[in-house]
């Protein structure tokens, strides 16, 4: 009888065998996975109704990944919409996406079914900046109570402290004050009006915000631009897990973690402005937006699931700077392009601010009605800018039809707005620059069905009477003390589009010669 020690060498030889054999089979056990996704994922692939929207046929794992270009993802999609139709899908890994393009269709999901379109996709890459219940700011957050809550209270908070009424247009009428002061400075030389123009904007946010606003070289205030541009810049680079519901890539090392990291820094800075509120607050008397919160904050202190508590107000400060700079400073860029590219058209709304205003009357919003030609400008600028090609995603909260498609409940959708201001059964020149689309032919200005620059539906811009009252000021401003022109020996500028998450246009420089 053999002893429990004879048997060990004969047992080890064994376990070894089976390793080996187990090793040996490592490339059949990968054969076999791969042919199991490649199984489970034809079978998802039948199994979508007949109805749902056509697309390019995805690869295993990467999906249609390879077909846009992160760079420009509006180029890619509005590609793949002219070869699939105002409704197709395009998947990323496991996931599929569905974009809506032109005005019918996007008219459709965003009016009659806009309740269906109104919920955000969670992303696990949210997650490293803290999103959770109750603490979504407004921009991504989730349809629900907290958000329906926290976007009445802006937008009525917004309103007392001056958003579409005269005490704001004064603020921004001293800020273009400013903001022509520092172009003056240049005395006529190229510059990059840029920084410039962000800095005006900025300090309008800012005003309601933080209760007043600050010189254009001021420490805080340039970090916090310079933050805001960067979180944009960084967020476009990571698309695909920004939209993918559940990115495992998200949670190991990589460049998305730069995310993290700048919202850790202007959250530093903004927490001290917080922190400043809570000391010099007077109850009595409510200076700027943050007070405002803070006195909501106190009213459900001890209710774990209110969405008032200082987290979330950090969160729906840096939405209400991000979206209250980049679209409108965008906005003007493009317009003061524009300007020098089409002289003829700079001429002509000369003309009719001289006219209505002379050279030293502040633009109000009184007088956007006696100026239909500047109106139509500036209308038309929006449209040809475009700044937000795609609207932020929405996930359908159960199946929908739209059009002659059945889009599945939790499907990811995104509405192509540049679609909408592009559509060529819409607009007589959609592809040029045209003022007269929005001009009848008395010359008097009309409104255009098709014009949705700040989207539609339940997440539609709550900040678009100040935007609309800011780029009628700054820029009716700039036009009444200035002539642009592209600076002598200087190629012409170009109108290359670059994206982050707004579409701004190539740095350009400009001269502006004080008329």
């Amino acid at each position: 009888m053999e002893t429990p020690m004879a048997v060990i060498p004969a047992s080890i030889s064994w376990m070894q065998a089976q390793a080996a054999s187990c090793w040996n089979n490592i490339p059949a056990v990968l054969i076999f996975l791969l042919l199991l996704a490649l199984l489970l994922d034809h079978v998802k692939y039948r199994k979508r109704s007949s109805r749902f929207p056509p697309g390019p046929t995805p690869l295993p794992f990467l999906g249609n990944l390879l077909l846009i270009d992160l760079r420009n993802p509006h180029i890619s999609l509005k590609q793949l919409a002219e070869k699939y139709g105002t409704a197709f899908s395009f998947q990323v890994g496991w996931h599929k996406f569905v974009v809506l393009s032109g005005f019918k269709m996007i008219k459709e999901a965003l009016g009659q079914k806009a309740e269906d379109f109104a919920n955000r996709p969670h992303s696990p890459l949210f997650n490293l900046v803290g999103f959770k219940k109750n603490c979504e700011g407004i921009l991504m957050a989730t349809y629900s109570s907290g958000w329906k809550e926290q976007r009445k209270f802006c937008v009525s908070t917004l309103k007392n402290f001056g958003m579409g009424k005269k005490t704001l247009e004064q603020k921004i009428s001293e800020e273009a004050g400013y903001l022509c002061s520092e172009f003056k400075s240049q005395a006529g030389y190229p510059f990059n009006p840029q920084y410039l123009v962000n800095n005006a904007v900025g300090n309008i946010i800012c005003i309601l915000t933080f209760g007043d606003r600050f010189e254009y070289n001021d420490e805080t205030f340039l970090k916090i631009m310079h933050l805001t541009e960067d979180i944009m810049k960084t967020l476009t680079r990571n698309l695909p897990q920004l939209f993918i519901s559940v990115s495992w890539l998200s949670y190991i090392p990589g460049p998305h973690h730069k995310i993290k990291k700048l919202y850790n820094d202007i959250t530093a800075i903004v927490r001290e402005i917080v922190n400043e509120h809570k000391k010099t607050r007077d109850p009595a008397f409510r200076r700027d937006f943050i007070d405002a919160f803070l006195e909501e904050m106190e009213k459900v202190q001890g209710n774990p699931e209110s969405s008032f508590n200082e987290q979330n107000l950090i969160k729906i400060i840096y939405d209400l700077v991000a979206a209250g700079t980049e679209t409108t400073a965008s906005t003007i860029l493009w317009g003061l392009l524009k300007m020098v590219l089409h002289p003829e058209v700079q001429k002509r709304a000369h003309e009719e601010i001289d006219e209505v205003l002379g050279r030293d009357k502040t633009p109000m919003m009184e007088d956007q009605p006696k100026m239909p030609y500047t109106n139509a400008v500036i209308h038309e600028i929006q449209r040809c800018a475009d700044i937000a090609s795609f609207a932020f995603p929405y996930i359908t909260r159960q199946d929908v039809e739209v059009g002659k498609f059945i889009i599945p409940k939790r499907t990811v959708i995104f509405n192509h707005l540049s679609s909408v201001l592009k559509d060529e059964t819409m607009w007589e020149k959609p592809h040029q620059f045209y003022p007269e689309h929005f001009l009848d032919a008395n010359g008097q200005f009309v409104k255009r069905e098709a014009f949705l620059p700040f989207s539609a539906g339940r997440h539609a811009c709550p900040g678009e009477p100040m935007a609309r009252m800011e780029l009628f000021i700054f820029f009716t401003t700039l036009l009444q003390h200035f002539t642009f022109s592209i600076p002598e020996n200087y190629p012409r500028p170009d109108e290359e589009r670059h994206f982050a998450l707004t579409v701004s246009p190539s740095p350009f420089q400009i001269c502006a010669i004080p008329r």
